[in-house]
């Protein structure tokens, strides 16, 4: 199956859950540049998987697959800390982890498949 869209790609639409979940978990917190650096990263992931695919690449797709997929640890890493911060339930960590994991994943395999195809 050939994808014609970043839309299509099920990384991108896991990118935009966990972006859309992290806003939300945080929109009303009043540590202004933790959550601003969050969202940030959360963004990141789903807009590299963009851009990368759209430079019609696929060496320049699999490197913003790349920076997506440590933009996925940086959000997992800042979870961690809001969770031990108390700023966020255990509910809300494990919900955000377990869609960021997810994520990861996907990417990983998607890296995978890129360079298998370059043999």
């Amino acid at each position: 199956m050939k994808i014609c869209t970043f839309e299509e790609i099920i990384a991108w639409q896991k990118a935009k859950e966990l972006s859309v979940l992290i806003y939300k978990t945080f929109h009303s917190s009043r540590d202004y540049g933790f959550k601003d650096q969050i969202q940030r990263a959360t963004v990141s992931i789903m807009n590299n998987i963009a851009e990368g695919f759209e430079r019609r690449s696929d060496n320049e797709f699999r490197q913003g697959l790349y920076i997506a997929k440590g933009s996925c640890a940086e959000v997992r890493s800042m979870v961690y800390l809001a969770y031990e911060l108390n700023m966020i339930s255990e509910l809300q960590f494990e919900a955000i982890k377990h869609l960021n994991l997810e994520t990861s994943r996907i990417l990983s395999g998607l890296i995978k498949s890129l360079k298998v195809e370059q043999i």
